[in-house]
């Protein structure tokens, strides 16, 4: 028993660097001097009290999961996990935890990007779409297709710019009433060309007023604001949308071509 912190500590410098500040039941921790402090523990503590304690029996998916810190507390509250990530580094972080500190109901984690998710059938009581939003190229697609998967509840987090401003928008507006759109708490998201941050993988970044309005458009209600850009979310019910996107062009940028029905319940 002497050797194991020694050995958890050579994993975890072997492993490294990490985005994921873990405390692993040894006392070692995975990233104690992280930029954002003990990350995401911060984050977690925001929204850990609006997530059932019991989630016995509950599907979850875990969107753009790093190391595993999410996956492994919803794990702790009795779901089945599936985790997933496009980075083969972060995926390698999780499965070491999950293996040597969660023998019992481990998340599952596997290497997919967000648009394969079109291509799984099956939905999730929950799921955690935190901190990928804004790396997507294609934003709109991924948050139809992540509605598509989800049954009860979605946590949404995303980097936003300032403002707390919403404007209530007509059913419509003529061609030449384009001023309109320059109002402040017009839904708008920020194009980055090159980086923020020093990260090349950030594309997007919206105004509160613009993750309503997507969020809303995407077919989800009881939108609540539970913090500091993250949200708590319920889908609508079939059919319910007021506005439906086009299905066939989802289906042709996600590979789908012109297959009649949806995974809509």
């Amino acid at each position: 028993m002497q050797n194991i912190p020694q050995s958890v500590a050579k994993s975890i410098k072997r492993l490294g660097p990490w985005f994921h500040n873990i405390h692993l039941p040894s006392g070692h921790q995975t990233a104690p001097e992280h930029f954002l402090g003990d990350f995401p523990s911060s984050k977690w503590r925001q929204i850990q009290s609006r997530i059932p304690r019991n989630l016995k029996g509950w599907t979850c998916l875990d969107i753009g999961c790093n190391a595993g810190f999410y996956s492994y507390e919803l794990a702790k509250r009795g779901a089945n996990v599936l985790g997933i990530d496009s980075d083969n580094h972060y995926l390698a972080q999780a499965k070491w935890i999950a293996k040597e500190f969660h023998p019992e109901n481990a998340p599952h984690f596997e290497k997919m990007q967000i648009h394969d998710l079109s291509r799984l059938n099956q939905k999730f009581d929950l799921i955690l779409f935190m901190g990928v939003f804004y790396h997507l190229r294609y934003p709109a697609l991924a948050l139809d297709t992540v509605s598509m998967h989800v049954r009860k509840l979605m946590v949404f987090q995303t980097l936003t710019m300032a403002g707390d401003e919403v404007v209530k928008p007509r059913r419509d507006y003529g061609l030449h009433e384009r001023h309109y759109f320059d109002a402040s708490g017009w839904p708008k998201m920020a194009f980055i060309e090159h980086a923020v941050a020093g990260d090349d993988t950030n594309w997007w970044v919206p105004n509160h007023s613009a993750v309503l309005a997507m969020l809303r458009s995407t077919g989800f209600r009881k939108i609540e604001r539970v913090a500091h850009e993250i949200y708590l979310c319920q889908p609508e019910k079939r059919g319910a949308r007021g506005r439906e996107w086009d299905l066939d062009e989802w289906k042709a940028a996600t590979g789908h071509g012109r297959t009649r029905g949806s995974c809509h319940d």
